[in-house]
This record gives structure tokens, sequence and C-alpha cells, in this order.
């Protein structure tokens, strides 16, 4: 039975709901994921979840390894993959401990990030014009508003370096180019997900108005919303994951069906191997 994935951000190590719970390490051609993975269910549903920055917050955004997380969780046969976030709003209106679903992202990293399972042999270009999966992204919406929770449908997600906080001078830049909110790990997540033709969703928690606003931002106040929006999340993701059952009829399942650009018999088959999970039915 497909599952759904969950990638619990800073405050989100683990989800209370699960039951039958078993942990389980996952090996990868990439190395190592951030940490093993909680397997249960929930209402009939099988979730995957990983603590993206490990349990106890040891690995820097930069340091993680996208693509093993990924990678493992398309493994054990995760289809849908909700990625919870911490984020800073660049508008009044997307308040501390509101949830937004954004639609876009920008990447603003060092590129230093590995960010595709393709090359060494094997060239694809995916469609990423609609990086989250709308589907998904409704389910989500439409659950939040019934719970009674603040949810904005839409926004445009910075995906920053860090692991430092914007200078003001950033700050007052990004919210210029119409930015909403900034965070520093869902960009890499969303497209390896669409290249494992999962589908993806961010929610993101705000935790603060980044330093463009009067008030000072400091890791006390963010923590602190973080911890009460980790609550709120929980509450949803009881809500969203019963959802989540029978066959996807959206995009993403058949994301690579015309990316792969390299002629099969000059793939090596060594790659063909590392992949299999990934381009199997396409060979």
């Amino acid at each position: 039975m497909p599952k759904v994935g969950i990638i619990g951000g800073s405050g989100l190590y683990q989800i209370d709901a699960l039951k039958d719970i078993k942990e389980i390490t996952v090996e990868t051609p990439f190395g190592e994921p951030s940490d093993n993975f909680i397997i249960g269910n929930l209402d009939g549903v099988e979730v995957v979840f990983l603590a993206r920055h490990k349990r106890g917050h040891t690995i820097l955004p930069t340091e993680l390894n996208y693509r093993a997380n990924i990678y493992a969780m398309k493994k054990l046969g995760v289809e849908q993959l909700l990625s919870i976030s911490a984020v800073g709003s660049f508008k009044k209106e997307l308040k501390p401990l509101d949830i937004v679903l954004p639609d876009q992202f920008v990447d603003r990293t060092n590129q230093g990030r590995k960010t595709t399972f393709f090359g060494q042999g094997i060239a694809a270009h995916i469609s990423f014009a609609d990086p989250v999966c709308g589907h998904l992204r409704k389910i989500i919406y439409d659950t939040g508003k019934k719970s009674g929770i603040t949810m904005h449908d839409k926004g445009i997600y910075l995906n920053m370096e860090g692991p430092a906080f914007s200078t003001r001078a950033e700050s007052h830049l990004y919210k210029s180019w119409g930015m909403d909110i900034i965070g520093m790990t869902n960009m890499p997540e969303a497209r390896l997900a669409r290249e494992a033709e999962m589908c993806f969703a961010t929610i993101a928690l705000v935790t603060d108005y980044d330093c463009w606003y009067e008030e000072e931002v400091n890791i006390e106040m963010v923590i602190g919303n973080l911890l009460k929006n980790v609550e709120t999340a929980k509450k949803l993701i009881k809500e969203i994951v019963p959802q989540l059952k029978g066959e996807r009829k959206c995009a993403c399942r058949d994301a690579l069906k015309y990316a792969i650009v390299t002629d099969k018999k000059l793939i090596p088959e060594r790659i063909k191997e590392k992949l299999d999970i990934i381009i199997g039915k396409y060979m």
C-alpha cells in the first residue's frame, strides 16, 4: 500500500497519533539519511516519518543529505510527502502562528547542495514550473480551514542558505522582490520529490516577521512560536493523512515520463541499478 511521508522540521521530532510504530534504518546509494525512519499507522494509512535535522537537532540545513532523505522515502514506498517547516514572513498578513502553503520557491542558496538524482551518465530535466502538488495542497488547505486554523493557500518561499538569519538589508531586498516567506530547507526537498515522482507540499509554520519588521527577531522568539505551531501542525496532520488514501491522479506520478533525455542504451548499468526505484519503469 502506498505510504504518506512526513518530514518534520525544527521542533517536530515525532507524530504522537501513530500506532503500531517501528523504527528502521534505510541504506541509500547517496549515503545516510538524517535519522532512522519511524513507521506507523494513522487511521488506516501507513505513515513514514523522518526528523529532518535528526532527533535532538544536530544537522544544519546546509549539511542535510537531501538526496538520501528523499531516496529513502521513495524506497519505503512513499507517494505523498508533507514537509513541515518553520519560516519567517515578509507580509504583515502572514502573521506568526499562521500556516502558509507555498506554491512557489526561489532558490537563494549557494548552489552547493545536491538537488538532483541525475548526472554521471544520465541527464534529465523535470518540469518544475509548479513545484508543489496542487491537489495535495488543496486537501491541506481545506482541512485546515474546516479545523479553524488560519491558513494561507499560496505564497512564494525563498530558500536562503543559513544557518544565520537574514541581514536587515537582505530582508528588505527579499520583501521588495515580492517574496512571502523565508526558510532554509524546502526547495531541495521539493525538487528531489518531483524527480522521485512524489506529490509534495510544504506546511510552513510562521514563527516571526524576519528582520524587515520593527520587532527584533531572536532565536527565543522563533522557538517559542515554533513550539506553539508544532502542536497545531500535529492536529492538522491527524486530519489530513486519512484523506490521502487511494490512487493518485495528478501529474506528479509521471513527472519523469518525458524528462530523461539520455539514450537508454548509453546509460551506464551501474546508474540504472543505482536509480532503479526512480527510473526503473522508464527503462
